[in-house]
């Protein structure tokens, strides 16, 4: 029996995942990744539900909770820094999204070939596979291409059209910062809004993370700084302090954004993990990448026509993005209420969950 081959564009946690999982499956996997290193910061991310039983097959539980967070809890603060509520974390290992990435990534990479600092540039396809054409390395023919890079996905714009077709921005900006010291709370994720915007201080592994989530129109080509500094003025607690760190600090800023597209596949390509459906602001993008690359390597590996274990991959993997695309308007509420009552009312039922969690 012909080797299969199967190319992975993007060496995150979808890609790193399923390039493991295939390695396993008797693939032969290459893994092609646009940076020229690994990430080593990032937002922190939950690894909860499936992710859970994928991560122990692997073998790396022990070292998730060596590299988890120090938060045990959320905490809502008033304009003055006074407790509003305390709320406890979700059930699972809170992780930096670098730390996971790194872990997956060594798992994986004993059994692919990994290609860094290069990208797919063409993508021809037929019946029996796909033709790639690459930035710099030699053209290849995989019999499956992979899209398990991210938001901004070389493979899905190649393979289906333009980002503008399937992302839709939610209303929000992101931009989280490294402090560079410990936070003043080491145990707590401090959260702290004013109408339309959130600030929260992670105090992470000892090196604190804040974040600025707001409400704003879309903007092309902003200037991060400028619309960050613009979106916080006068909004009180530490948040004068805290932007600071962005005129002396690389920072990460984007726009929060829902992708949605009626089909994962086309021919020979399909998507995984935020290619396919970004669905979430903190935490569950990583899970649900996870599992949906071990559900994609389940198919292939049940199914030997390629056309329908990829079917199969995207109806079960569906049951669990599909309800969180219908919730993100919900989540974002909760998170960033857009009014003062809105506001009031959030932190009421804070108030409540917090009592009964106690």
């Amino acid at each position: 029996m012909t080797e299969r081959r199967v190319l992975i564009s993007g060496a995150g946690i979808a890609g790193s995942t399923l390039a493991y999982w295939m390695a396993r499956t008797g693939w032969r996997v290459t893994v092609v990744e646009k940076a020229a290193a690994l990430r080593s910061s990032g937002n922190p991310v939950d690894v909860r539900h499936q992710a859970v039983d994928v991560a122990s097959a692997m073998g790396i539980t022990a070292a998730l909770r060596a590299a988890a967070t120090h938060a045990t809890g959320m905490r809502v603060l008033d304009a003055s820094g006074r407790s509003v509520a305390r709320l406890p974390m979700d059930s699972g290992t809170e992780i930096p999204r670098g730390d996971l990435a790194s872990l997956l990534f060594e798992a994986a990479a004993a059994d692919a070939t990994i290609l860094m600092d290069d990208t797919v540039t063409e993508l021809t396809q037929d019946a029996g596979g796909v033709d790639v054409t690459f930035a710099h390395a030699r053209p290849a023919r995989f019999d499956l291409v992979v899209g398990a890079d991210g938001l901004h996905s070389t493979v899905r714009r190649l393979a289906f059209g333009p980002e503008r077709d399937f992302v839709q921005h939610l209303g929000l900006y992101v931009a989280t910062v490294s402090l560079g010291a410990p936070s003043w709370n080491p145990t707590e994720v401090l959260l702290y809004n004013t109408p339309g915007r959130l600030l929260s201080v992670h105090p992470g592994r000892g090196d604190a993370l804040a974040a600025f989530i707001f409400r704003h129109p879309w903007t092309p080509d902003p200037g991060p700084r400028d619309l960050v500094t613009s979106a916080y003025e006068n909004a009180g607690w530490r948040t004068r302090e805290l932007l600071t760190h962005l005129t002396t600090t690389d920072f990460y800023f984007d726009a929060v954004s829902r992708v949605s597209l009626p089909s994962w596949t086309r021919g020979r390509v399909t998507l995984l993990g935020d290619a396919a459906s970004c669905v979430s602001l903190f935490g569950d993008g990583s899970s649900l990448a996870m599992a949906g690359a071990y559900t994609l390597a389940a198919a292939l590996t049940d199914e030997a026509d390629v056309a329908t274990a990829l079917r199969r991959y995207e109806t079960r993997h569906r049951t669990l993005t599909d309800p969180k695309q219908r919730h993100i308007g919900r989540t974002t509420g909760l998170l960033v209420p857009r009014t003062r009552p809105g506001l009031t009312a959030r932190n009421a039922a804070a108030r409540v969950w917090s009592a009964r969690a106690a």
